[in-house]
């Protein structure tokens, strides 16, 4: 009796990025907890996407290192108005503090 050949197992998928899952760590914390990691998730998430892209699907995580990416940017961007914002009323009190004196 001969029974038909089992297909095979689908290749496995390829490993994630040492660095994707830092970078989507990061962007979290810096946007629930410190702007200023801001930043390095930026970066770390841009270098991480461009491994991948290189790679030619050899390496996976594209899509947690461009969701740190993204997180990163908008935590800077937050960061940047937020110091913004501190100059501006810094100045305007520093020129009431002037005007009343």
């Amino acid at each position: 009796m001969s029974y038909p050949q089992q297909p095979g197992y689908p290749p496995a998928p390829p490993q994630n990025h040492p660095r994707a899952t830092t970078a989507l760590v990061l962007g979290i914390l810096s946007l629930v907890v410190c702007g200023l990691l801001g930043p390095f998730a930026w970066r770390i998430g841009k270098n991480a996407m461009n491994d991948i892209d290189a790679s030619g699907g050899q390496i996976g995580g594209r899509g947690l290192a461009q969701a740190g990416y993204i997180c990163g940017l908008i935590a800077t961007i937050l960061l940047i108005a937020v110091i913004a914002l501190v100059v501006v009323l810094g100045v305007a009190g520093g020129l009431a503090g002037l005007a009343g004196a």
